[in-house]
This record gives structure tokens, C-alpha cells and sequence, in this order.
């Protein structure tokens, strides 16, 4: 790695960053004085019964706390690599042609996904808020019902996979200690519909301070280092750029959280994911990348189909995360692991790309 290529990639991150820490206090206010805050907790389950468990591990309609937090988040992401292509065009330099990030052959699909992602996300929860909630809900947790947000997220699916086949001549998938599997223009199609679904359904996991947040992070980074050891300079950086802004949003989510991630934030980041995750090559990695959020989702999955057919529950309470805390778990210690357990899956993962 060049002197320039480390400065390009790690310089982004920190100034997300301090984006990142210098917009949140204002927007806190914002979001307080509008009440942008989730009208009432969970208190039935999606197959109608009543959730007990649940109600109690999320009693906190005494101090509410405000959802969007994940403006922060993608916000900071646009307005760094606005700002840092502005700078590369006014004042054209090694350094600052250096710093500019977007590209049409790298960045522009998952910042794209990114945007549409916070778009959908926030029209979620503002539904959801107090300030709106009793309007237009449908779905048993507020907000969008579930088929519209499925029509967005595989709508974005089947327009990336196209992307991918038409502009970028891409069919086939990498499959570790095997090589290429081609697909196919309608296959590779229908798996990136597929796996941007998978992803999505991956918002379970945020429902405690600093969790999302925390495995995301362990993510993105993983990421990064995948498109550093395939050349992908500006990939590398926009996934640096996206830890950055993770890091700024737990500055002000840890215990006490001041806001959460929710829909506008976990949308964009899952959505981004899964564009970055085929551009790398590296979508069959996601699994063991990404295991806390897969695990999170199957537990769900689980739990379901579990009542279904056995007329009981498999976990106290699902998503897994909200089993260990009605287990007696503290909440700090579910999410510490869950951080320990991402950031190990994320290194395994960059030792299989290694070794593979």
C-alpha cells in the first residue's frame, strides 16, 4: 500500500467521522422537540399474540428515545464524499484527486443503494413516530406495511442485479476453494435479489444500545480490508468512510442511547452491503462476515416455525439477542459479545478470502 493509498483510505474515515460527532447534538434537539420517537413498544407478536417478554425487556415509554438516528450515519457518508469530490474539482491536486472516492465503476451503485435504502427507511419510521404514527399503519409494528417494503428492497435488488449483468458484464459468483459458478443473466439476477433480501431482513438485530451499530461496523471493516487485497482502492475507502460513521453514531448510541439506528439507517447500510459484498466478488463470504446478523435472522425464522408446528418456542424470546437478556443477561454484556463475536467472524472471513 502506497503512502497515498493509506491516506486515501483511513483520511475519509476519520473526517466522517467528526462529520459525523458535530451534526449529532443539533440533530438530537431536532429530533426531541418533533418527538420523532416510537408512539408505544411491542406488544404483540407478528403471528398476533400477545408479547409479554418483549413489552418487558423494551419498557421505555417513560424516557422514549428518538428513532432516525441513522441519518447520521448516511448523511455524513454523502456529505464527505460530496465535499471531498467538490474539493477534487476546484482545487485539482495529487492529494485531493486522490481523496475523491466516487466512481461510476465502484461507488456510485452502493452509495445509490445507500440513499434509497435512508429514503425508505425514513418514510418507515416516521410512520412509526409519535408525531405520525396513528396514520396510514398497516403493519403490526408500525410504519410501512411489510409488502410495500419488500416491493422497495427487491425493486433495488432486481434493478442492481440487472446493473450487474447488462453494464458490468457480471454473472457468475465466486465460491471459495472452488472458483467461479456461472449463473447465468436471470439467476445471478434472481440471487441478488435473493441475498438484498437476506440483508434486509437483518434490521432484527437492532434493538439494543450499541448492537447494530457495533456489528455493522466489524462488517464494513472486513469489507474494506476484502476490496484492499482486490485493488479496489474506492470501495476500500467507502467502507472506511461507512465505519466512521458507524463510530460517530455509537459515540451517541452506547448506553444511554441518545437516538437508534431503525429503518433509515439499518436500510442503507444493508442495502450498500449487498452491492458492496457483489462488487468485491465476495458474496458467498457473508455468511461467516456477517454470522451475529445471519444468526439473529435465523432465530426469528426459528422461533416462528417452531410455534408453527410444535405449538411452542424454541428461545424465551426472538431475535436471539432479546434470549439472552430475558435469560438475565445485562444488556451492555449482550451487546460487548456480540461486538467480540462480529469482529472475530469478520477477521475468519478476511483469512478464508486470504487462503481461498
Amino acid at each position: 500500500m502506497t503512502t497515498l493509498d493509506s491516506l486515501k483510505i483511513l483520511l475519509p474515515a476519520v473526517i466522517t467521522f467528526l462529520v459525523g460527532i458535530s451534526i449529532a447534538p443539533a440533530f438530537i434537539k431536532f429530533l426531541t422537540k418533533y418527538k420523532l420517537w416510537k408512539k408505544k413498544n411491542v406488544s404483540t407478536t407478528i403471528d398476533g399474540k400477545l408479547a409479554t417478554i418483549t413489552a418487558s425487556l423494551h419498557n421505555d415509554e417513560g424516557a422514549p428515545v428518538p428513532r432516525l438516528g441513522g441519518f447520521i450515519v448516511w448523511f455524513s457518508v454523502l456529505i464527505t464524499a460530496l465535499t471531498l469530490w467538490g474539493i477534487s474539482k476546484i482545487y485539482p491536486t495529487e492529494i485531493t484527486l486522490k481523496l475523491d472516492f466516487i466512481s461510476r465503476n465502484q461507488t456510485w451503485l452502493p452509495l445509490m443503494a445507500m440513499l434509497v435504502g435512508a429514503f425508505v427507511g425514513a418514510l418507515d419510521d416516521l410512520l412509526v413516530v409519535e408525531a405520525f404514527g396513528s396514520r396510514l399503519n398497516s403493519y403490526i409494528g408500525g410504519g410501512l406495511s411489510f409488502p410495500v417494503r419488500l416491493f422497495a428492497v427487491s425493486s433495488l435488488g432486481l434493478f442492481a442485479g440487472w446493473w450487474f449483468y447488462a453494464k458490468l458484464g457480471v454473472e457468475s459468483i465466486y465460491i471459495p476453494f472452488y472458483g467461479q459458478l456461472i449463473l447465468g443473466g436471470t439467476l445471478f439476477i434472481l440471487f441478488f435479489i435473493l441475498v438484498t433480501l437476506a440483508l434486509f431482513s437483518t434490521g432484527v438485530i437492532d434493538g439494543i444500545d450499541g448492537l447494530s451499530g457495533g456489528v455493522m461496523s466489524a462488517v464494513f471493516t472486513a469489507y474494506g480490508m476484502i476490496a484492499y487485497l482486490h485493488g479496489q482502492i474506492n470501495i476500500a475507502t467507502l467502507c472506511f468512510v461507512f465505519v466512521g460513521a458507524i463510530l460517530a453514531f455509537l459515540w451517541f448510541n452506547i448506553p444511554p442511547a441518545k437516538f437508534y439506528l431503525s429503518e433509515t439507517g439499518m436500510l442503507a447500510l444493508s442495502l450498500s452491503l449487498a452491492v458492496i459484498a457483489f462488487l468485491t466478488d465476495a458474496v458467498m463470504y457473508l455468511p461467516i462476515i456477517a454470522l451475529p446478523l445471519v444468526v439473529s435472522t435465523l432465530s426469528v425464522i426459528l422461533q416462528l416455525s417452531w410455534k408453527k408446528f410444535f405449538k411452542r418456542k424454541l428461545f424465551l424470546v426472538a431475535p436471539l439477542h432479546h434470549h439472552f437478556q430475558a435469560k438475565g443477561w445485562q444488556s451492555q454484556t449482550v451487546t460487548m459479545r456480540y461486538w467480540i463475536v462480529s469482529y472475530i467472524c469478520a477477521m475468519l472471513g478476511v483469512v478464508i478470502v486470504l487462503i481461498s
